[in-house]
């Protein structure tokens, strides 16, 4: 007897033909970003010296000025660059302005917000066989992920003001992602929180936006 090579089916073969492309979807699902950055900026009235002339970035007072503050200090002095600013060359003068950077990460574990089991009674009331039943469920899913939170906060000052003086520009970024995130390291982190940060600079003085 002789045999029969059966066709694949077409949905068959676009399957295998696309499993490279579903391969590449599930690799940027898992770096995309959890949750939008929130933000809120304020600023002096006068905004017309706000990006333009030379700034430094420099740590707050207070702010230990560590590998991954330096990280997050690249990230912020790359998106003034890109409203406006310059960075003063090696041996030149201080810059005009300072923008002044603290960063605070901070990790936490969320609680369950109920018990792993858990006991729920249905049906209608009465004797035996009236239809009255226990129910019992069992929460699977582990203990809630770790998170990480990144706190940052950039106050924009003229170089020869005094640190009482009112500030040009402040601004304000936050975003929480869970322990496992590439977005929980340094470098890309640092590089979300920034771009969101500068989004639309200076922004509305006062108004808190979620930059996705």
């Amino acid at each position: 007897m002789s045999q029969r090579t059966l066709p694949v089916p077409f949905p068959l073969k676009r399957l295998a033909a696309l499993a490279p492309s579903f391969a590449a979807l599930a690799l940027s699902a898992c770096v995309a970003p959890v949750g939008p950055v929130e933000v809120t900026r304020f600023h002096a009235p006068d905004t017309t010296r706000l990006g333009r002339g030379t700034i430094r970035v420099e740590p707050a007072p207070g702010q230990a000025d560590g590998l991954e503050f330096r990280t997050y200090a690249s990230a912020v002095a790359q998106e003034l660059t890109r409203v406006g600013y310059t960075e003063p060359l090696p041996g030149q003068a201080a810059a005009g302005q300072v923008a002044l950077l603290t960063l605070e990460r901070n990790r936490y574990q969320p609680q369950r917000s109920r018990g792993p089991v858990s006991v729920g009674v249905g049906g209608a009331t009465g004797g035996y066989g009236s239809g009255a039943g226990l129910g019992i469920g069992f929460d699977l899913s582990g203990a809630p992920k770790e998170q990480v939170e990144t706190r940052v906060f950039v106050s924009i000052r003229d170089r020869n003001a005094p640190s009482t003086a009112t500030a040009l520009w402040e601004g304000r970024a936050a975003f929480v992602v869970r322990s496992d995130s590439p977005l929980a390291q340094a470098p890309l982190g640092a590089a979300k929180v920034a771009e969101a940060l500068f989004k639309g600079f200076p922004g509305q003085s006062g108004e808190t936006i979620q930059v996705k």
